[in-house]
This record gives C-alpha cells, sequence and structure tokens, in this order.
C-alpha cells in the first residue's frame, strides 16, 4: 500500500523504493551543492564550546552534520560543550540537523559537511551506491529504536511474546523518520520476523526526526505507533501518551544485542584531504565516551538537558543509565556490532547485502589516531 507521508508520498515496492532513495540522495545533493554550506546556524545550537565563530590559527575545521538529537548524537555535543575538539586544535561548527539520514548522507556526497553523524543504514546505502563511505567513530552499540505504542493502541501488554506483540502491528499507522531510515529498517525486520510484509500489511508514515512531532503524533491518534530512536520513547512514557512496546536495547528483540547502530562515517575522498582533522574528531569522540562514562548523574543530567531543551529533569535522569549502556567508551567498532547491524538491514530488505567490515570500517585510521588511547 502506499505510504503515507507530510507532503512526501513514496513508495511500498522495495526495489522501487530503493531507486526513489537513491534519486532523492542525488537531487539532495545537487540542491545542497547550490545551496553552499550547510552550518552553524542550521543546527539550532547543538553546542558552544568549540561552535560557531571563527577558527583560530593554526586550528583545523571540521564540518559535521547529524540526523537529530537523538541519544546516539550526544557524545558530539559533549566533545563540543567539553572542550574536547578545542583541546584538539579542531574547529566544529554547531552541527546542523538535517531530518534524516538521507540527507545527511546526501550532504556528505554534495561536500556541504565533511563528515555525517547518522547510522548504520546511511552508510550501507552510501556503499552500495558506489560512494565509498568509511566509517570513522563508533556512537552507539544499540539498535536504539523503540516501538512504542500509543494509549489507544490494542494489542496485547508489553509482557507478550515477542511473537504476539509483532502480530498486533500488522495493519497499523507506525511513524517512522523517513524511507530508507533505521526506523524503518527495524519495522521491515520485525514483519519480516513474523513472516509479514511491513509494507502491504502496515501504513508507515513519515514524520521526520523531531521528537516533539512525533509524540504529537501519537497523542493525536495520527498514528497507533512509532518506530523512533530514543528517547521519544522516554517522553511519550513521560507525557502519559505513549509507552515503549518493544525495545531491542532492553534485550526484547533476540540477535540485536549490541548492534552498531550510530555512527560517524565521511567517504574515503573526504578522509585521504582531511584525514589529520578526521583524527583529531576520533580522539575528542573518545573523550566524549569517557566523560560520558566516568560522569555521575548530577553531572550528566544538565548536559543532557542543555542538549535536548525538550528533556525534562525526570526524563534526563532516566536516560544517564541508557547512555552508560549504550554509549561506548571508545570509539573503535567490532565486528560482531557490525554483523548485527548488517542483518536488521539485509533481513528488513533496505539492503541486499552489506559491505565487508574491512571495507567500510577505517580501522587503521581510527587506531592511528587513538594510539594508546584505545
Amino acid at each position: 500500500m502506499p505510504v503515507p507521508t507530510r507532503g512526501n508520498p513514496t513508495v511500498s515496492n522495495r526495489i522501487r523504493r530503493a531507486a526513489s532513495l537513491a534519486a532523492g540522495l542525488a537531487l539532495t545533493a545537487t540542491a545542497l551543492t547550490a545551496c553552499g554550506s550547510t552550518s552553524s546556524s542550521a543546527g539550532g545550537g547543538s553546542g558552544s564550546s568549540g561552535g560557531g565563530g571563527q577558527a583560530s590559527a593554526g586550528t583545523q575545521t571540521l564540518n559535521v552534520g547529524q540526523i537529530s538529537k537523538s541519544v546516539a548524537f550526544f557524545p558530539v555535543y559533549v566533545a563540543q560543550k567539553e572542550g574536547y575538539f578545542t583541546a584538539q586544535h579542531l574547529h566544529v561548527p554547531n552541527p546542523p540537523l538535517l531530518g534524516t539520514g538521507a540527507k545527511v548522507a546526501a550532504a556528505l556526497v554534495s561536500g556541504s559537511i565533511d563528515v555525517g553523524a547518522g547510522v548504520m543504514t546511511d552508510a550501507f546505502n552510501l556503499a552500495n551506491a558506489g560512494q565509498q563511505p568509511r566509517l570513522v567513530s563508533d556512537l552507539i552499540n544499540s539498535y536504539y529504536v523503540d516501538i512504542v505504542v500509543a494509549n489507544h493502541f490494542s494489542g496485547p501488554p508489553a509482557s507478550a511474546s515477542l511473537k504476539q506483540r509483532i502480530a498486533a502491528l500488522k495493519g497499523k499507522k507506525i511513524g517512522i523518520t523517513g524511507p530508507g531510515s533505521g526506523t524503518q529498517a527495524l519495522v521491515d525486520y520485525l514483519f519480516k520476523l513474523d513472516g509479514l510484509d511491513a509494507s502491504t500489511q502496515a501504513t508507515l508514515v513519515n514524520l521526520g526526526s523531531g521528537n516533539s512531532a512525533a509524540v504529537d503524533a501519537l497523542k493525536s491518534h495520527e498514528v497507533d505507533a512509532l518506530a523512533f530512536f530514543q528517547p521519544v520513547g522516554q517522553l511519550a512514557e513521560a507525557l502519559h501518551v505513549g509507552s515503549i512496546y518493544i525495545s531491542p536495547a532492553r534485550g526484547d528483540v533476540p540477535g540485536l544485542q549490541g548492534a552498531t547502530n550510530g555512527v560517524v562515517y565521511t567517504t574515503a575522498g573526504e578522509l585521504s584531504s582531511k584525514k589529520t582533522a578526521i583524527e583529531a574528531f576520533i580522539r575528542a569522540i573518545g573523550q566524549a565516551g569517557r566523560f560520558i562514562h566516568t560522569s555521575s548523574t548530577a553531572t550528566l543530567v544538565p548536559v543532557l538537558r542543555a542538549y535536548d531543551t525538550g528533556l525534562s529533569a525526570a526524563v534526563a535522569t532516566s536516560l544517564v543509565s541508557v547512555l552508560k549502556s549504550e554509549i561506548p567508551s571508545s570509539p573503535s567498532f567490532n565486528q560482531a556490532g557490525y554483523k548485527a547491524e548488517a542483518t536488521v538491514n539485509v533481513v528488513g530488505g533496505l539492503i541486499h547485502s552489506a559491505p565487508k567490515y574491512n571495507t567500510l570500517v577505517a580501522s587503521s585510521v581510527i587506531k592511528a589516531a587513538l594510539g594508546t588511547q584505545g
């Protein structure tokens, strides 16, 4: 069935959807090139220290774009806020929030940004389009998309078997960030597990990446459920408009534990031309990861609330344990997490095959950047 969107209809057939995504990638890249660089003002204040203003003498500039303010990209904000980029003689303007992984990938291809903070699905799609992406930093080792159901949702409770909960999604309107996204990948994967086809047996509604818009769609009955990145599930529960129904991060979906989902990637060309700046970026992300793991709840809560001003103190507090369990202390990748993520995308039908680990992961660059820091 057709996939309703807010002004952008897509097709349900997977092959046609992939072709449409590739075409959209090229068109968006062309548009971004014509418009010039998307920079700090577009990001809505992703950070302060190290962002905005001009780079000082001897400092390299690296333009970063990211999808949203989901928990996966919190390390980028921490590196900026805590001055880790500055300490590495790196100037990172406030990352623009581009809304979908496809737009981040397009900005990278167009040269509007140097590195993209997105999800593995984006990197897989770029690889299959022949754009030679390279993964340079692991941001989150969890498939941190939750299925969140509205209060009006009719189905078995969250304590029911996974099979029963998946079956209850059949025929429902499910909000996702956009076509070809990691959010769609989870829906497609879950339906496949139960022998179903989400493209014909559910209605996927493209909502963009805004947290409040997703929660509003749930509250207004525009959708029955969401497949959305954390912390949308936590926000829905705090506002009493919905509840987390299926969560790979808490172990609800066998095989997805430890999946490498949120990542930073670039292209082979950018990696070659900006190698020292990217290595500095990797070191700063490593420092951010250690800050997250070693800081107290009292320290992290205000940083979280500065990152996402829509978070209440209670929700931010509840997220601290989530961050510590999902965000790695080192930006290095692992093959088990890579394999789990590849499985979701292949079984879900978003890609036909995943590139080999050593082809996509810039292991030697990460190792050189971290040295003895690991």
